[in-house]
C-alpha cells in the first residue's frame, strides 16, 4: 500500500492531523453548543454553522493565493496552524452567557470562529498542494528513468492522496470523543449528569417560565431531579443558570485539547519540513523560449483542464451540500430521533472517521485489482459513482423514515416525552447511513484532489486546491437548509431532496466522464 510513495507522504498527512482533530470537534459540537450555550434555535445555529465552513474553505482561496505569489508554502502553512490555534483559545475560555452579554458573547464567539476559518484557509490547500507537487517530482523522476517506470508511478496519485486522507482521519476518530467526555466528566465534578433535553428546556425557562407549555414544565421538572440524583429541585432559576454553565464550561474544554492537537501538527511540520518540494519553484528557475504556435497549443491545454476543473467543482458542491449533513440535519436527527441514552449524539461524528480508516485499505485494494487486470477507473469516472452512492445513504434514510411514519422535527419535539421514546430508532440507522456517506466520501474527496493536483497549471497549484475548497465552501453555505427541511417537513421528504440531488449530480458527471478522461489523459 505504501510501496513507491514519497517519503514525504506520511509526514504532510500527520502533519495534518492537528487540523483534522479541531475540525471533528467543530464538526462534532458546534450546531449542538451554539444551541445549548445561547439557546438558538437548530435554523439559526445552522446559519452560524454553514458561514464558519464556508468561510473555511473560501477563504482557502486566499491562502492559496498568498503562498503562490510569495512561493512560501512552508510558511503559510506554518503560520496557519498558529492562527487556528489562537482562535481555539479564544473559543475555550469558559464564560457564561446571560441576557446582559449574550451578545457581545455571541460575537466574540464568531470573531474567534472566523479566525479558526482564516488559519484553516492559510494552512488546508497548501499543504494538499505540496502533496500534489510531490506526485509530480515522483512522475517526472519516473520520466527520466523510461516510458515503464513513468507507467509504474502513473496510478501511484489517487491511492497517494487517499492514503493521505486516512491518516489525517486518524485525529477525526479520536476528536469527537473529547467533547462528550469532558462534558460529562465536569457534570460529574459538579454533582450532576448528561440529558440531551436540558439545555433547551432550561433556556426556556430563564426566557420566560410562565410562556413555557405544561409538556415542557412537566419533563423540565422530572429531567430536573433526574440529572440531580433523583432529588427535587426546589430552586428552578438557579439549577437551570448553574446545568447550562456547567454543561458548555464541559465544551469550552474541548477547545483546549483541539489547541493541544494544532500544536503537536507545527511541532511535525517544522520538523519534516525540509523534505516537503515547493509547487513551481522549478519552473521559476527555468526559462524556456517558445514559439507562438507552441504557446497557443499550451493556453489551449490549459483552457481546456480549467474547464475541466471547474466542471467538477460544479459537482463537488453538491456534494458537499449533502456530504456535511454530518454537522447539521444529521446531527440533530441523532439527537432527537435516536436512542442516545449511552451514546452522546456527537460521538456519532466519530463514526465516519472510523470507517474512513477501516475502508481506505478495502477501496484502494480494490481499485488496485481492477487497474491490474487492464480496467482501471478514470478518477471522474470514480467521482460519479460516489455520487450515487452517497445518493443510497438518503435513501435509506427515506425509506427509514417513510416506515417509522416520522414527522418533522419541530412536530417530534411537541411530542410527551414517553411518547417520543417509543418512535426513537436504534443506533444502527445511523452507522448505516455513515457507511454508505462514507464510501461516497472515500470515492471523491481524496480521489477530487487528485483530480485537481493533475489538472492544475504547475504555477497556480495553490490556487486550484483552493478553488476545490471554494466549491466545498459553496456547498457549505447551502447546508443550512438541512435542519431548516427537517423542522419544517416530514423527515422522509428532508431525505428525498438530498438524494434528488445526488442522484441528478450522478447523471451529470457520467454525462461528461469521457471529455473529462480525454482531458486528463
Amino acid at each position: 500500500m505504501f510501496k513507491n510513495h514519497p517519503k514525504g507522504l506520511i509526514p504532510a498527512a500527520l502533519s495534518n492531523m492537528g487540523e483534522r482533530f479541531g475540525y471533528y470537534i467543530m464538526n462534532a459540537v458546534l450546531l449542538l453548543f451554539l444551541c445549548s450555550k445561547f439557546g438558538l434555535s437548530d435554523a439559526d445555529a445552522g446559519k452560524i454553522y454553514s458561514a464558519f465552513y464556508t468561510l473555511i474553505y473560501v477563504l482557502s482561496l486566499v491562502g492559496g493565493i498568498i503562498a503562490d505569489r510569495t512561493q512560501n508554502y512552508r510558511g503559510t502553512i506554518r503560520t496557519g496552524l498558529i492562527v487556528m490555534a489562537l482562535g481555539y483559545i479564544m473559543l475555550s475560555i469558559p464564560i457564561l452567557a446571560t441576557a446582559e452579554n449574550h451578545t457581545w458573547l455571541l460575537i466574540f464567539t464568531c470573531v474567534a470562529l472566523l479566525i479558526i476559518a482564516f488559519g484553516n484557509g492559510l494552512f488546508k490547500g497548501n499543504l494538499q498542494a505540496i502533496v500534489g507537487q510531490m506526485y509530480d517530482n515522483l512522475e517526472e523522476e519516473a520520466a527520466k528513468k523510461g516510458p515503464e517506470a513513468l507507467a509504474a508511478v502513473k496510478g501511484k496519485r489517487d491511492s497517494g492522496f487517499q492514503i493521505f486522507y486516512v491518516f489525517i482521519n486518524i485525529g477525526g476518530l479520536v476528536a469527537p470523543f473529547i467533547a462528550p467526555y469532558l462534558r460529562e466528566w465536569w457534570l460529574g465534578q459538579n454533582g450532576l449528569t448528561y440529558n440531551a433535553d436540558l439545555p433547551a428546556l432550561c433556556h426556556q425557562f430563564i426566557s420566560g417560565a410562565a410562556a413555557m407549555t405544561s409538556e415542557a414544565s412537566t419533563s423540565l421538572t422530572a429531567l430536573a431531579a433526574q440529572v440531580s440524583g433523583g432529588a427535587a429541585v426546589t430552586d428552578m432559576g438557579a439549577f437551570c443558570a448553574k446545568y447550562l454553565d456547567v454543561f458548555n464550561t464541559g465544551v469550552h474544554y474541548s477547545f483546549i485539547a483541539s489547541v493541544g492537537a494544532m500544536l503537536i501538527s507545527l511541532a511535525i511540520f517544522i520538523a519534516y519540513q525540509k523534505i516537503f518540494p515547493t509547487p513551481a519553484k522549478k519552473e521559476a528557475k527555468a526559462v524556456v523560449d517558445y514559439t507562438p504556435e507552441e504557446r497557443a497549443t499550451m493556453a489551449k491545454e490549459i483552457k481546456q483542464r480549467m474547464y475541466a476543473l471547474f466542471a467538477v467543482l460544479g459537482i463537488a458542491v453538491f456534494f458537499w451540500f449533502s456530504f456535511h449533513q454530518n454537522g447539521q440535519s444529521l446531527s440533530v436527527f441523532a439527537r432527537d430521533f435516536v436512542k442516545t441514552d449511552s451514546i452522546a449524539p456527537e460521538i456519532w461524528q466519530a463514526v465516519n472517521p472510523f470507517f474512513v480508516i477501516v475502508l481506505t485499505p478495502v477501496i484502494v485494494a480494490l481499485f488496485a485489482w481492477f487497474s491490474r487486470r487492464g480496467r482501471e477507473i478514470s478518477t471522474p469516472r470514480k467521482i460519479a459513482y460516489g455520487m450515487g452512492i452517497a445518493g443510497l445513504a438518503y435513501l435509506f434514510l427515506m425509506l427509514y423514515s417513510m416506515s417509522c411514519d416520522y414527522p418533522s422535527g419541530d412536530a417530534f419535539k411537541a411530542m410527551d416525552v414517553m411518547q417520543r421514546e417509543g418512535l426513537k430508532a436504534g443506533p444502527w440507522v445511523l452507522i448505516v447511513t455513515y457507511f454508505f456517506l462514507t464510501v461516497a466520501e472515500l470515492f471523491i474527496s481524496p480521489l477530487g484532489l487528485s483530480f485537481v493536483s493533475k489538472v492544475a497549471p504547475k504555477n497556480l497549484q495553490g490556487l486550484c486546491q483552493g478553488l476545490w475548497l471554494g466549491a466545498t465552501a459553496l456547498g457549505n453555505a447551502l447546508i443550512w437548509i438541512g435542519p431548516v427541511m427537517y423542522n419544517a417537513w416530514p423527515l422522509w421528504v428532508c431525505w428525498c431532496v438530498f438524494l434528488v440531488v445526488c442522484l441528478i449530480s450522478m447523471g451529470v458527471m457520467f454525462g461528461m466522464v469521457k471529455w473529462l478522461e480525454r482531458v486528463t489523459k
